[in-house]
C-alpha cells in the first residue's frame, strides 16, 4: 500500500510503504536484557548504508516492529521489504514530516520504545569553497531534523520509564576532520546533544547511545561530493555497525566505537590535544 499526503510545499509528499503479508518473517521475542522491553523500533535515514543495515539487523533478531525512514522512496521499500518493515518516505527537514512520522508510528505500530537516528549527509571541501546551502542542508539533516524528532518520542518513552535513543554519529565530530569543517561540526553537536541528554533522563528507564563509526562502506562518499581516498582508517561494512547498534540496545551502552580501537584518537585529542592536533595537521 502506497499513501501519500499533502504537503505545504511543491515537493512529494510523505509515502506510506506496508509489507507484504505472505512475505513477512515469522517473530522471535528480542534476546533477553533491558533490549526485551523495547519492542518498536523507529529507524530513520533507513534507505541505504547504516539505516538501512540496523533495519535488516533488527528483522533477523526478530521480535520487532518496525517503521523505517528515509527520502529515497524506492530503496526503502526494498529495505522495508527485506526486513518486514512498515515504510514511511520523507524529507524530515520539511515542515510537519517530523510530526507525520510520529503519528504515523504511533498509528501504526504503537510507541516508539527505539529510536534509531541514522539519517545524515555531509559535504567535502574546504568551508570557503561550501555554498550556503550546503551548510543549511549538513545541519539540517544531521542536527536539526533528528533533534526535532526526538523531542517528539521522547515523552512516550519517559512516560512508559522504558525505551532507548540511538544516535548515530561520527568519529568526525570526535576529533575533527580537513575539508569536512560544518560535518565535524554538526556530528560533534550530537555527541553534546548524547551525553546532555543522558544526564537528563537518568532515573527515567530511557537511555540514550551514542555511535561513533568511523570510515563505513556505503554511498554517503558518493553523495558527499567526493570519494574516500585514505589509506587508514579502513572502511568496515554498515553491518558492522548494525552489530554494534543492536548490542548497544542490548547491553544499555552509552558509547560506542566502531571499530574500537577508535578509542585511542579520541583518548589522545582529551588528554593531549596540543600534540593530538600537531599530529593531525601534519598527517591530516
Amino acid at each position: 500500500m502506497v499513501h501519500a499526503f499533502s504537503r505545504p510545499r511543491s515537493v512529494p509528499g510523505p509515502q506510506v510503504v506496508a509489507p507484504d503479508a505472505d512475505h513477512a518473517r515469522p517473530r522471535r521475542e528480542p534476546v533477553g536484557g533491558r533490549g526485551a522491553r523495547t519492542r518498536t523500533a523507529l529507524v530513520t535515514g533507513a534507505s541505504s548504508g547504516i539505516g538501512a543495515a540496523v533495519a535488516r539487523r533488527l528483522s533477523e533478531e526478530g521480535g520487532w516492529r518496525l517503521v523505517l525512514s528515509g527520502r529515497d522512496p524506492s530503496r526503502l521499500r526494498d529495505v522495508a521489504e527485506d526486513a518486514s518493515a512498515t515504510a514511511f518516505a520523507a524529507d524530515l527537514t520539511l515542515p510537519g514530516a517530523d510530526r507525520q512520522l510520529a503519528d504515523f508510528t504511533l498509528a501504526t505500530v504503537g510507541p516508539v520504545g527505539l529510536l534509531v537516528a541514522g539519517a545524515g549527509v555531509g559535504w567535502a571541501g574546504e568551508f570557503l569553497d561550501m555554498p550556503r546551502h550546503a551548510i543549511d542542508e549538513v545541519l539540517d539533516i544531521n542536527v536539526s531534523a533528528t533533534l526535532r524528532l526526538v523531542r517528539l518520542v521522547l515523552p512516550g518513552m519517559v512516560q512508559a520509564g522504558s525505551g532507548r535513543v540511538v544516535l548515530i554519529g561520527s568519529l568526525a565530530g570526535s576529533v575533527a576532520v580537513r575539508d569536512e569543517a560544518v560535518y565535524s561540526a554538526a556530528k560533534a553537536a550530537i555527541g553534546g546533544f548524547a551525553d546532555a541528554l543522558r544526564y537528563e533522563l537518568r532515573g527515567t528507564g530511557v537511555g540514550v547511545t551514542h555511535v561513533v563509526p568511523g570510515v563505513v562502506d556505503t554511498p554517503f562518499f558518493e553523495r558527499r561530493g567526493a570519494p574516500y581516498r585514505r589509506s587508514r582508517p579502513r572502511p568496515v561494512p554498515p553491518e558492522r555497525v548494525a552489530e554494534a547498534v543492536r548490542t548497544a540496545v542490548l547491553r544499555g551502552r552509552d558509547e560506542v566505537y566502531v571499530p574500537g580501537w577508535l578509542r585511542l584518537p579520541c583518548r589522545v585529542r582529551g588528554t593531549t590535544p596540543g600534540l593530538y592536533r600537531r599530529l593531525a595537521a601534519r598527517f591530516g
